[in-house]
């Protein structure tokens, strides 16, 4: 059988791969994109972002109904029904990979559904339902993500040790719950199934939750998992786990004091591992780092000339966003322009309750580097539009030079965080200064007026804080 020709193949339909697929034709390239699942999207789409916030959102109305009696708006307690819940969560993820292909089809991209592997550094055998496939190809992208990680003391083959694939389908709501790890995915989790009304305790190996994240930014999410959550234990390990009838033991160690105990359910949120297995890689010149991410430089090539890689697979901070950037960076590459993966602003967003965003620098970044800046605080409390939705626990800052007065970093936490991080980013991107955000007229009342009143706090005269301005 001869193989298919084309100039791309796309390995991956993820936020990466099909960004990747569809901006290569729209400049003109034949593309092919491959992905082993039926429907296109990725983690993302099917078995991350997507889900989880469709569930936060839906859980994020129980604690809102609950609240309501204070403004004298009472509710029945709520029904859970859990098969309505999936269903309609399904439904958007039906909707969204449908466009996706959509958009595919109108582009002139080829969707093959099946397996790739590299038989060489031009030839891609894919693995379908109807047989082998080969493809010829100039140049592979490969954008294969990554999955959840399982350690092997953990790993029993029980249905009640969860990763986060698995807890997304929430199957049901476990009187007791057990998640290890207490970074953006256990952390966001935990807040669904606390919601559903789940008795939920958090171990993390660390002295924080959520490490990456500036203190403060943290302190407001945890003091409400602290009320949600019935424990969140810090410098904990657990070191093994067995079935013990329907329940799940856990060896844990705590202070230095080993603690045994029984769960319904386990959810292991440990981090991520590369989808780099059974890919053929030995059979071409790309080369892998000591975790097993792709290597590649700044324009997203790999040590072999046809093959690029961008995403999960190539390791750093795993954001679909990043993925999507690196897809355009890696095109414009094939395409000989002058385009790399420098100096680029990526927020990052914890869709907790309260949500946490940050962009550029960070205080904590600032003070292991020795720089020496100026941060900008704007409390919520102080916010007219933070009280109108009961939630002053919010905190806009900026991280500032001092001498040139530019803004470094933005970083925000409270109700919709993750929306107004990208002010702070076309901040940050465009090199605008604190007098920049100062002068522009925020519309009252909004949160987004806190970024313009940290501005202000930086100068000393924000309206609605009484502060001086002064340096960290």
């Amino acid at each position: 059988m001869d193989p298919i020709q084309t100039e791309i193949v796309v390995g991956g339909a993820g936020p990466g791969g099909y960004a990747a697929a569809f901006y290569a034709a729209d400049r003109g390239k034949k593309v092919i994109l491959i992905e082993k699942d039926k429907r296109l999207g990725g983690v993302c789409l099917n078995r991350g972002c997507i889900p989880s916030k469709a569930l936060l959102h839906a859980t994020h109305l129980i604690g809102a109904a609950r609240e309501s009696h204070l403004r004298g708006i009472v509710f029945d307690p709520p029904k859970i029904e859990l098969a309505k819940l999936r269903s309609w969560k399904e439904s958007i993820l039906q909707k969204l990979g449908q466009g996706i292909a959509f958009l595919a089809q109108k582009r002139g991209v080829e969707i093959i559904h099946g397996r790739g592997y590299f038989e060489d550094s031009r030839t891609l055998r894919v693995e379908t339902e109807q047989g082998q496939k080969f493809i010829h190809f100039e140049t592979a992208i490969v954008a294969t993500g990554s999955r959840s990680a399982m350690p092997k003391a953990f790993d029993l083959g029980n249905p009640r040790i969860m990763t986060s694939r698995e807890a997304l389908e929430v199957e049901d709501v476990p009187a007791t719950l057990l998640i290890v790890g207490g970074g953006y995915i256990g952390m966001e989790l935990g807040t669904v199934y606390a919601a559903l009304g789940s008795e939920v305790v958090v171990v993390e190996a660390l002295d924080s939750i959520l490490t990456g994240a500036d203190a403060d930014l943290v302190r407001p999410v945890a003091a409400y998992a602290k009320k949600a959550f019935k424990e969140i234990r810090l410098k904990t390990k657990v070191s093994k786990m067995a079935t013990s009838g329907k329940q799940v033991k856990v060896e844990m160690e705590l202070n230095g004091q080993r603690i045994d105990e029984l769960y319904d359910r386990v959810l292991v949120a440990v981090g991520r591992v590369p989808n780099c297995d059974d890919l053929g890689l030995e059979n071409t010149k790309v080369t892998r780092d000591d975790k097993g991410f792709i290597q590649v430089n700044q324009r997203q090539q790999t040590a072999d000339p046809a093959i690029y890689a961008i995403g999960d697979i190539t390791g750093g901070v795993l954001l679909a966003h990043k993925a999507s950037k690196e897809a355009r960076i890696a095109v414009e590459a094939i395409m000989g322009e002058p385009s790399a993966f420098e100096n680029v602003v990526l927020p990052a967003v914890v869709f907790t309750d309260p949500e946490i965003a940050w962009c550029g620098l960070t205080e904590a970044e600032a003070k292991q580097r020795s720089l020496h800046v100026s941060v900008a605080k704007f409390p919520w409390a102080a916010s007219g539009r933070a009280l109108t939705f009961d939630r002053t626990d919010g905190l806009t800052k900026l991280i500032i030079d001092p001498q040139t007065e530019r803004i470094l970093g933005v970083g925000i936490v409270g109700h919709g965080a993750g929306e107004l991080i990208a002010e702070g980013v076309l901040a940050v991107e465009m090199g605008a200064t604190a007098k920049d955000l100062a002068l522009c007229v925020h519309p009252h009342p909004t949160l987004s007026e806190t970024l313009m009143e940290a501005a202000e706090v930086f100068f000393g005269h924000a309206t609605h804080a009484h502060t001086r301005k002064s340096s960290a």
